[in-house]
């Protein structure tokens, strides 16, 4: 009981409305890890409305869990509880805040608490003690690679799809087309069939009747004994057969002739004279038509192997310069939607970011990759960035020497090169405040050393996101391009915190106008932040 005692201290206050309240905990001494348990007792008038602290009130002490505790009645009294459970992973001496509690909005606050966080010690002789592990070089992740790619291919997929079914595919023919394919023997034949269960005399359409019926037979004229039919009139279409008749090239008798003369000479007429035949003479005379076309075919020569070679080789030449066609279309097309695309993509996003997507930039991979959260160095600098910081073998001057204790250093990239970022932490071998200036100096006398020249230097606080004050020395320089390229122009930040016998230093560096470098940067300042407790 008497224990118990050391380690309850309790507060009480009076309102004046008669409430009473009162905290104690159940000591002032844990081990790193350990809890407190913090304890608010409040006793009022039932018709009050009281408020407790709620959220992480207790800082720098962490909050683990909030119990609500008894509530008991006594007339037109109450009395409540509300129970915490604190604690703290680094050791030290810490207080707890007065805390607030509000009666019918009226606030009311509690005295503070000196808690003393010790560490916990190691038997060295029971457990053996080992060096940290060095860092693992971990494969970076490549599923954004492997998902975009999959997106490409998934896009040539459609548009070759598309492409094949529309301009590669071989397609049904049309009735058209199987007509156009026939021999024109055989397609004279179907055409003037076609002719006869026409309407056209019904419907007294006469002049398209002969029109289409000479149109038949001049077609197979052309295609079957090559003569120039369309475009030849009666007499000189006459003329051209008779001398074919004459050198022996083609066998028919006067006879079929004048019936052909008499049938286009009617045409003719029908065409341009408006002249209107009998329904049963144009029935006739289609009748002819088709016995000279078969009369025509059956009195060609059979044609030679050579003649039915030649024919065969333009056929499969014709297809092929169909096939061609055909893919060069396509090819087109497909060049026009990557064109579109392309320009689309440019108005939309701007030309740098869509060179950048398809041929990559170091920066927007590091930017767009995955992040690292970590602690680096003791007293620890917590931030993210694009990729792990490697720890440094840092050779110290003898002047530096005689002030350090221990340094730890880690970075990503060179101070050279198009992006880099660095941390450290050092512990003097004597209590006494940093010198921030030194330490800007030495960093940009390591960036002259490097080639950066004309060297514009700026200061201004800088505050982490837990409140953390430390002191930003940001500007530019310039730097020899390789080869005989121009300078290039570049961007730094030193931020600089420390306390008595420590300093922290962050490093960043990149190339002037890379718009995913300030992104990064960006990034990395905002979850900037420092333990202050060497």
């Amino acid at each position: 009981m008497t224990l118990l005692c050391l380690f309850v201290l309790p507060f009480t206050g009076w309102s004046q409305t008669d409430s009473k309240i009162s905290t104690d905990v159940d000591t002032l001494s844990i081990k790193i890890g350990e809890q407190i348990k913090y304890t608010i007792t409040v006793e009022t008038d039932s018709t009050n409305v009281v408020h407790f602290p709620e959220g992480q009130t207790f800082s720098p002490l962490e909050t683990v869990e909030a119990i609500i505790g008894d509530t008991i009645k006594n007339n037109d009294k109450v009395v409540l509880q509300r129970i915490y459970a604190l604690t703290q992973f680094d050791s030290g001496a810490y207080t707890i805040p007065p805390q607030r509690i509000a009666i019918n909005e009226r606030p009311f606050f509690t005295d503070s608490f000196n808690i003393k966080v010790g560490d916990v010690a190691v038997d060295t002789t029971k457990q053996r003690m080992f060096d940290i592990k060095p860092l693992i070089q971990v494969d970076r992740s490549n599923a954004e690679l492997w998902k975009t790619l999959l997106w490409i291919l998934l896009g040539l997929l459609i548009v070759g799809g598309l492409v094949y079914w529309f301009f590669l595919r071989k397609k049904p023919l049309t009735e058209e087309e199987k007509v156009a394919l026939l021999p024109p023997y055989d397609r004279a034949l179907m055409e003037l069939k076609k002719l006869e269960n026409s309407r056209y005399l019904i419907q007294d359409e006469y002049k398209k009747y002969y029109s289409e019926l000479t149109d038949i037979v001049r077609l197979y004229l052309e295609d079957e004994v090559h003569v120039s039919a369309m475009e030849s009139t009666t007499e000189q279409l006459i003329t051209k057969l008779e001398l074919l008749k004459d050198a022996g090239e083609l066998k028919l008798d006067d006879e079929t002739l004048k019936q052909f003369q008499k049938i286009l000479q009617t045409a003719d007429l029908v065409k341009f004279a408006k002249s209107k035949p009998a329904s049963s003479v144009a029935e006739q005379d289609r009748k002819l038509v088709e016995q000279i076309v078969v009369k025509t075919h059956d009195a060609l020569p059979e044609p030679t192997e050579e003649e039915l070679l030649l024919n065969e080789e333009y056929l499969e030449e014709l297809a092929k310069r169909k096939q061609r066609k055909r893919i060069y279309w396509a090819a087109a097309i497909f060049a026009g939607l990557v064109f579109v695309g392309a320009g689309v993509s440019v108005a939309y996003y701007g030309f740098k970011q869509v060179r950048d997507t398809v041929f990559g930039y170091p920066t927007k991979d590091l930017l767009e990759g995955e992040w690292v959260a970590s602690s680096y160095g003791f007293p620890p600098v917590e931030l993210e960035t694009p990729d792990v910081l490697i720890r440094q073998e840092v050779k110290l001057p003898p002047e530096a020497e005689e002030l350090i204790k221990e340094l730890q250093s880690f970075s990503y990239g060179s101070y050279a090169g198009i992006f880099s970022v660095s941390a450290s932490s050092a512990i003097y071998k004597e209590e006494k405040d940093p010198d921030f200036s030194a330490a800007v100096g030495a960093t940009l006398a390591t960036f002259e050393g490097l080639g950066l020249k004309n060297i514009i230097t700026k200061q201004e606080e800088f505050t982490t996101k837990s409140g953390v004050q430390g002191l930003k020395t940001y500007g530019t320089g310039t730097i020899d391009g390789p080869g005989n390229s121009q300078p290039k122009k570049a961007k730094y930040n030193i931020l600089s915190f420390g306390g008595k016998g420590f300093m922290q230093q962050v490093v960043i560096t990149w190339e002037d106008g890379d718009t995913y470098a300030e992104q990064i940067v960006e990034r990395i300042l905002n979850t900037l932040d420092v333990k202050t407790q060497a």
